[in-house]
């Protein structure tokens, strides 16, 4: 499915169409990009009976040492079953301040930058997913991975996941949904 145009007006059928595809592969695993929570909470109500891990953004990105996420909402997502990541973003972290400080071109801003192509959103997917591997919460299994550009959710992802030091064994077997225009 290919949306118009990219953003969080994409999110409830981005999260309907990544149910429905993930009811027919049978695949039990979803991970979903949220900042304040919101899409968190919309997966929530959508993927019953599914693992759903949420990866929000590492302590200081916007600000040092605060968090992106409330601490409240957290705490209300795990209550509910919901694996809360917070992470440094896979594809850029500490190469980000070294192009910064040096220029230059590093690996993983390339790949990155790669992704984009297809998209914020689905380089936000792959991310979302080497930072859960990352983290201890998939099982290695296929999975969901939905993803967005600035605020709620536009990609989503049939993925084989793998963590940052197994990154190139990672298989996007899917393109789920994205948008046309980005």
């Amino acid at each position: 499915m290919y949306f118009e145009n990219q953003g969080k007006g994409n999110t409830d059928e981005t999260l309907k169409l990544s149910y429905e595809k993930a009811k027919k592969l049978g695949i039990t695993e979803v991970v979903v990009a949220t900042t304040s929570g919101d899409t968190a909470y919309k997966a929530l109500k959508l993927f019953h009976g599914f693992k759903l891990t949420a990866v929000t953004y590492h302590c200081g990105l916007r600000e040092p040492f605060k968090k992106v996420m409330p601490d409240n909402v957290r705490k209300d997502l795990e209550s509910q079953g919901v694996t809360v990541v917070s992470a440094t973003h896979a594809l850029s972290g500490v190469e980000r301040s070294l192009s910064k400080k040096y220029t230059g071109m590093y690996p993983v801003l390339l790949i990155a930058d790669t992704l984009r192509l297809f998209g914020h959103g689905v380089k936000v997917a792959v991310e979302i997913t080497i930072m859960a591997a990352d983290a201890g919460a998939l099982s290695g299994s296929d999975i969901i991975a939905i993803g967005g550009t600035a605020k709620g959710a536009d990609a989503s992802l049939v993925i084989k996941p793998a963590g940052q030091s197994e990154l190139f064994s990672m298989k996007i077997r899917e393109i789920i949904c994205k948008p046309r225009e980005f």
